[in-house]
């Protein structure tokens, strides 16, 4: 498929494709007979990998790291897999913190649904406030 066709399938934009293939993301594209791009259907899987990779909040540097250690082959299996660990045991604690969150803001939300149907004063709300613990703990 050619690169137009790429970024609809994918949702890239064309330019996006082209800069993925610079740094390494993606394997340079074979050519066809006018030197345009052709890939094929197969990289849409990867793509989808890397949209979680960047989902997830994985720096562009160890994207780049985990497609070179892919492209060496099976020998990097452990590298690979110790990679994506790091990055999963972040993600995991960035899910606590934000689970952490939510029950702060449910526990808000209670308090105002206690309060009837009229809202809380702002100094009620202020000195509840105080002690509340805070919404984002920042790591």
């Amino acid at each position: 498929m050619k690169i137009g066709d790429l970024a609809r399938r994918s949702d890239l934009s064309v330019d996006t494709i082209r800069y993925y293939e610079r740094i390494g993301l993606l394997p340079t594209a074979m050519r066809d007979g006018a030197r345009q791009r052709q890939y094929d259907v197969s990289i849409l899987a990867w793509i989808e990998f890397l949209g979680r990779l960047k989902a997830t909040g994985m720096p562009i540097r160890d994207m780049v790291r985990y497609a070179e250690l892919r492209a060496q082959g099976d020998a990097t299996a452990g590298e690979r897999r110790e990679l994506l660990a790091r990055h999963r045991a972040r993600v995991r604690a960035h899910v606590d913190d934000l689970l952490a969150c939510l029950t702060v803001l449910d526990s808000k939300i209670a308090g105002y649904a206690g309060a009837g149907s009229e809202e809380p004063s702002d100094d009620a709300d202020r000195s509840h406030d105080a002690d509340d613990e805070p919404i984002h703990r920042g790591r």
